[in-house]
C-alpha cells in the first residue's frame, strides 16, 4: 500500500476484536490501517470489529459485578439452547461481539415477549414501539442505546485528529521518521491491558457508579489531552503524553461501554441483539467517514492547533451521555461493602486469573498459534518514512491525504465484504499464506511511488497512490480476519474473554514491536525527513521479511473458521 498515516487513534479496532472476526474501520482505535495488514491494537475485542450488543432495558443495581467471562465473544443463545457453531455467521460485517445467555437468565415468558417485540432492521422507523421509543435499525431509541451509540461515534469521530498529530510531530516539532514511528508505537500501549480496566471499574465505584463515573471521567481525560495539546505542549515529551491520555481515554471509555452492552444484553433476543450491533457499529463507521476527509481540510485551512481544539471537545460528548446510562447509585453502605470486598479479594483474584490465562495459554494448541499471531504482526512497518515521503518529497497535501483516508475507509468495508463473501470458508492456513503473499508483492508497488517509476508509466503520484492504497487496505483488512477468528476459537470455556482479550493484547504488543524495529530500521538505513535515498530499501526489507513467519503456519489449525468451531462445540 501506499502508505499507512501514523497514530491512527486507536479501532474501534484493534476497539475490539469479536470472536466471531468482525471488523470495524475509521474509528479512534489504533487500526485504522494502510499498511500489509492493520496493526493498530485491537483490544479486548479488539475493536477491529465493533459494535457489542447493548440492551434495551435494564438497570446495573443489584447485578452481580461486571466478570470478563460474561463479556466473552460467544454466540447468543436464548433459552439456553446451543446454537450449531455450523450455524454462525462468522465474520458478520455488522458483528462485533457476540454474548452467551446462560440457561436461567431469561424467563420463557420474557423470550416469548422479546420475540413479540422484533422488529426489521431496515433503518429509522418513525413509528414508536411498544416502550414508546423510536426506532434506528428495528432498536429501541432508549437513553441507555443512545448513550451506546453516541460513544461509538465519538470513537469514530476522533479520527479527525490523525492527520493533524501527524503533521504536527513532522511540521512542528521536526522529528524524523524514527521519532514519529516510536511515538505512534507507545500510544498503543494503553490497549494492551484493557482487560484491567475492566477490573478496577468493577471493583471500585467511584461516586457511587461502576460505570457513569468512569465514562464520565474518560471522557474528561480525553479532554484535557487534546486540549494541553491545542494549548501548552511545544516538545515531544509532552506530546506523547498528551497521546497517550487520549489513547487511555478511549480504551477506558471502550471497555466501559462494553460492559454497559454485556450486562444489558441478558434477555434480548438474537435478532434484536444484531440490530443492536448495527446501530453501534453503524455509529463508529459513520463517525469514522465523516471525520476522514475533514481531518485533511481542516488541517490545511485552519492547523493543527485548531484540529486538537476541535477535537478536545468531541469526548465531551461520551461525558455528557454519562448521565443516560441507566445505572442506580449505590448507597453508602453498598459502596463501602464494595470497597472492603474489593481491598480483601483484589489481588486473589487476580492470582487466580493469572493462573486461568497460564494454564490455558501453556497448552501448545493456543500458544503455537499465537506465538505466529505475534511474530506475523511483529515484523517491521515502513509507514511513517512514507509519510514524510509523501508529504515532503511528493509534496502531498494535507486535504489530499484526508481524501486518502476516505478511501481507506471506504476499502475497509470492500475488505470486510471480502472476506465475510468469499473468505470465511477457506482454511486459515491457505488465507495467512495467500494474503501475505500478495500483500508483500502488492506492498512492493511502493517502490514505483519511491523511484517515480509510476510516472514514465503514466500515471500520476496522486492517481497511484488512491489506487494502491485502495487495493493493499481491501486485501490487509480480509487478511486481518482470519486472525480474529482464529484468535476467538482457540479460547477455551470458562476464560473466553479474559484469554482473548489477552491474545488481543499478544498481537497489539507484536505491532507495536514491529513499529519499533521498523523505527530501528528506519534510522540504521539513514531514512530522514529529507534523506529518501534508502527508502526503497527500507520498503524491500519491511515486505520480504513479512514473508519470514510462512515456514511456521504449521502452527496453525488445518481447518476452516467454520470446521473449527463446529469441531470445539463438539
Amino acid at each position: 500500500m501506499a502508505f499507512r498515516f501514523l497514530l491512527s487513534p486507536p479501532t474501534l479496532p484493534l476497539g475490539s476484536p469479536t470472536a466471531t472476526a468482525t471488523a470495524t474501520v475509521a474509528s479512534y482505535l489504533i487500526p485504522a490501517g494502510h499498511g500489509r495488514r492493520p496493526r493498530r491494537p485491537l483490544e479486548h475485542g479488539c475493536r477491529c470489529g465493533r459494535p457489542p450488543e447493548t440492551a434495551l432495558r435494564g438497570s446495573s443495581r443489584g447485578r452481580d459485578s461486571y466478570d470478563d467471562e460474561e463479556a466473552a465473544p460467544r454466540p447468543l443463545v436464548i433459552d439456553g439452547s446451543r446454537e450449531s457453531s455450523s450455524d454462525r455467521q462468522t465474520g458478520s460485517a455488522a458483528t462485533r461481539h457476540q454474548v452467551t445467555l446462560k440457561e436461567g437468565d431469561t424467563s420463557n415468558a420474557d423470550h416469548e415477549g422479546y420475540q413479540n417485540r422484533q422488529c426489521s432492521a431496515d433503518g429509522f422507523s418513525k413509528s414508536r414501539s411498544k416502550s414508546g421509543y423510536f426506532k434506528a435499525f428495528g432498536v429501541d431509541l432508549s437513553p441507555d442505546n443512545v448513550a451506546v451509540a453516541i460513544v461509538y461515534f465519538v470513537q469514530g469521530v476522533l479520527g479527525l485528529s490523525r492527520l493533524a498529530v501527524s503533521f504536527y510531530l513532522k511540521d512542528d516539532l521536526h522529528l524524523g521518521p524514527a521519532e514519529t514511528a516510536v511515538i505512534s508505537g507507545f500510544s498503543a500501549l494503553p490497549w494492551l491491558v484493557k482487560p484491567l480496566y475492566g477490573f478496577i471499574s468493577d471493583s471500585i465505584p467511584l461516586f457511587g457508579y461502576r460505570r457513569r463515573s468512569y465514562l464520565f471521567l474518560s471522557g474528561l481525560l480525553g479532554a484535557l489531552s487534546w486540549s494541553l495539546m491545542a494549548t501548552i505542549v511545544d516538545d515531544k515529551y509532552s506530546a506523547a503524553l498528551s497521546i497517550i491520555l487520549g489513547s487511555l481515554a478511549v480504551a477506558v471509555s471502550d471497555v466501559v461501554v462494553d460492559s454497559m452492552v454485556v450486562e444489558r444484553a441478558r434477555g434480548e433476543s438474537q435478532s434484536t441483539s444484531g440490530s443492536l450491533q448495527s446501530l453501534c457499529w453503524g455509529s463508529s463507521a459513520f463517525g469514522g467517514v465523516v471525520s476522514a476527509y475533514f481531518s485533511g481540510s481542516f488541517v490545511d485551512t485552519y492547523g493543527v492547533r485548531f484540529v486538537f481544539g476541535v477535537t478536545a471537545l468531541l469526548p465531551l460528548m461520551t461525558s455528557t451521555v454519562a448521565v443516560l446510562v441507566n445505572e442506580d447509585r449505590l448507597t453508602l453502605e453498598e459502596r463501602s461493602f464494595s470497597l472492603s470486598v474489593s481491598s480483601s479479594e483484589l489481588i486473589e483474584r487476580s492470582k487466580q486469573r493469572i493462573m486461568q490465562i497460564w494454564n490455558s495459554v501453556k497448552q501448545p494448541s493456543i500458544f503455537l498459534p499465537t506465538l505466529f499471531i505475534f511474530l506475523w504482526q511483529a515484523t517491521p512497518q515502513s509507514d511513517s518514512a512514507m509519510f514524510f515521503f509523501t508529504t515532503n518529497k511528493l509534496g502531498f497535501s494535507p486535504e489530499f491525504l484526508g481524501r486518502v483516508t476516505l478511501v481507506t475507509s471506504v476499502a475497509s468495508l470492500l475488505g470486510i465484504g471480502l472476506y465475510n463473501s468469499f473468505l470465511k470458508e477457506v482454511p486459515l492456513r491457505k488465507i495467512f499464506l495467500v494474503t501475505t503473499v500478495l500483500g508483500s508483492a502488492l506492498g512492493m508497488t511502493q517502490v514505483l511511488l519511491v523511484t517515480g517509476l509510476n510516472r514514465k508509466l503514466g500515471i500520476s503520484d496522486e492517481w497511484f497512490s488512491i489506487g494502491d492504497s485502495l487495493i493493499i487496505t481491501v486485501l490487509g483488512q480480509a487478511s486481518f480476519m482470519p486472525v480474529l477468528v482464529l484468535a476467538a476459537k482457540l479460547c477455551p470455556p470458562g476464560v473466553e474473554a479474559t484469554l482473548f482479550a489477552t491474545l488481543m493484547s499478544i498481537s497489539n504488543a507484536g505491532s507495536v514491536a514491529g513499529g519499533l524495529v521498523g523505527a530501528g530500521l528506519t534510522q540504521f538505513l539513514g531514512v530522514t525527513r529529507d534523506n529518501f535515498e534508502n527508502l526503497a530499501l527500507l520498503i524491500a526489507i519491511c515486505n520480504l521479511t513479512s514473508l519470514l513467519p510462512l515456514p511456521l503456519l504449521g502452527l496453525l489449525p488445518d481447518e476452516s473458521p467454520t470446521d473449527s468451531a463446529q469441531t470445539k462445540n463438539d
